[in-house]
C-alpha cells in the first residue's frame, strides 16, 4: 500500500485535493527519494489531514509559517491538519510519511477519543508542527517505523497495527502540547489566511505579468504590508516566490511533457524568452534546461511530489 510518486492537485485556495486512503481506512503511506538537484521537492500546500513525517536517511529543510525545520535521518516532523507546509531536500534525503485522517485515530466524533484528545489536538493555537529529533528520543520514531513497515509489508491485521502505533503518537502530541478540552477552536492567523488567498492566486496565474500590487490585491492589503506578510510566513519577497514557482512549473513540464519545446515551456510559464527563462532555470537547478530534461527525464517523471 505504500505510494511512491504523484503530483499535488490542487483546489482554487491552494488546499490537497488528492486523498489519502479511503473512507473505509483513511490513511496512507509515502515513501520517496528526494534530490536537491530537483528544485524544492514539495511547493507550499495544505490538507485537512495530519500528517507525520519521518527521515530515514539524509536531510530535509521542511517549512510551515514563521517556522522551518532542518531534518535529519531519524527525525520526526509532525504537522497539524489545514496548515501550510513546503519542503526542500538538503541535500538529498529518504523521506517516508504517513497523512491520515483524525477519524481513523478518533471514530465518530462523539466519541471520548475525539472529545478529549484529538479535537483539543487540532485546535490548540499552538500545534502547527512538532519537531521530535530522533537522537533525543526515538520513541515516536520507532512507532512510526512498526507502523509503516505494517502498512508496506500488509500482514493480517495491519490496519490494526497502523492504527495503534499513529494513536500512540497523537497521544504523544497531545501529551506536549496539553490542550485544554474546552477551549475554543483556533482561529487561523490573518497572516496565514492572506497568504493562502495570495499563493492561490499565484498558482492559478503565474503564467500571467504578475506585480506587488496585483497579488497584494487578493487580500485587500497594502503592497507593504504584503511584502511584510510574505517574508513572515515563508521568507520569501512576493515576487521571489512568483520566479521560484515558475521555474518549480518549468522543470515539471520538462520532465512530464518532454516533446514541448523549451520555447513554449518557458512562455507557458510566464517568461518572457527562452534564454530568460534558461539562465534563470541554471540559477534555481544548476543545469540548463536541456540539461535537466536530459539528466532527469529517464529517472523520474515528474517533480513536486506529496508529503
Amino acid at each position: 500500500m505504500i505510494l511512491t510518486d504523484c503530483l499535488i492537485p490542487v483546489n482554487d485556495r491552494s488546499q490537497e485535493l488528492k486523498p489519502h486512503g479511503n473512507a473505509a481506512f483513511p490513511c496512507a503511506g509515502y515513501a520517496i527519494h528526494y534530490q536537491k538537484g530537483q528544485g524544492e521537492n514539495v511547493a507550499w500546500h495544505w490538507h485537512d489531514e495530519l500528517e507525520i513525517i519521518y527521515i530515514a536517511g539524509g536531510q530535509m529543510t521542511a517549512k510551515v509559517p514563521a517556522h522551518t525545520f532542518r531534518l535529519t535521518a531519524g527525525d520526526i516532523l509532525a504537522v497539524n491538519g489545514n496548515t501550510l507546509h513546503a519542503a526542500l531536500a538538503d541535500p538529498e534525503c529518504d523521506l517516508q510519511s504517513f497523512v491520515f485522517s483524525p477519524s481513523l485515530i478518533s471514530g465518530s466524533d462523539d466519541s471520548i477519543l475525539w472529545v478529549k484528545y484529538i479535537r483539543p489536538l487540532l485546535t490548540s493555537p499552538s500545534f502547527s508542527a512538532f519537531y521530535c529529533r530522533g537522537s533525543r528520543d526515538d520513541t515516536a520514531a520507532r512507532r512510526f517505523r512498526t507502523a509503516f513497515k505494517a502498512m508496506a509489508d500488509e500482514p493480517l491485521g495491519f490496519e490494526f497495527t497502523v492504527r495503534e502505533e499513529l494513536s500512540q503518537i497523537c497521544l504523544f502530541l497531545y501529551d506536549q502540547f496539553r490542550p485544554d478540552g474546552d477551549a475554543p477552536s483556533e482561529v487561523p492567523s490573518l497572516d496565514e489566511e492572506r497568504i493562502k488567498k495570495m499563493l492561490t492566486y499565484i498558482h492559478t496565474h503565474f503564467e500571467e505579468p504578475l506585480t506587488v500590487t496585483d497579488i497584494a490585491d487578493v487580500a485587500a492589503i497594502s503592497q507593504r504590508e504584503c511584502l511584510r506578510c510574505f517574508q513572515k510566513t515563508i521568507q520569501l519577497s512576493p515576487i521571489q516566490y512568483v520566479l521560484k514557482y515558475r521555474i518549480m512549473q518549468g522543470a515539471d513540464q520538462l520532465l512530464t511533457n518532454p516533446a514541448k519545446s523549451i520555447a513554449a515551456i518557458a512562455s507557458a510559464c510566464g517568461f518572457d524568452s527562452q534564454s530568460h527563462f534558461a539562465k534563470t532555470f541554471k540559477r534555481f537547478y544548476a543545469h540548463t534546461p536541456r540539461e535537466y530534461r536530459k539528466r532527469h527525464g529517464e529517472s523520474r517523471s515528474t517533480v513536486p511530489t506529496p508529503l
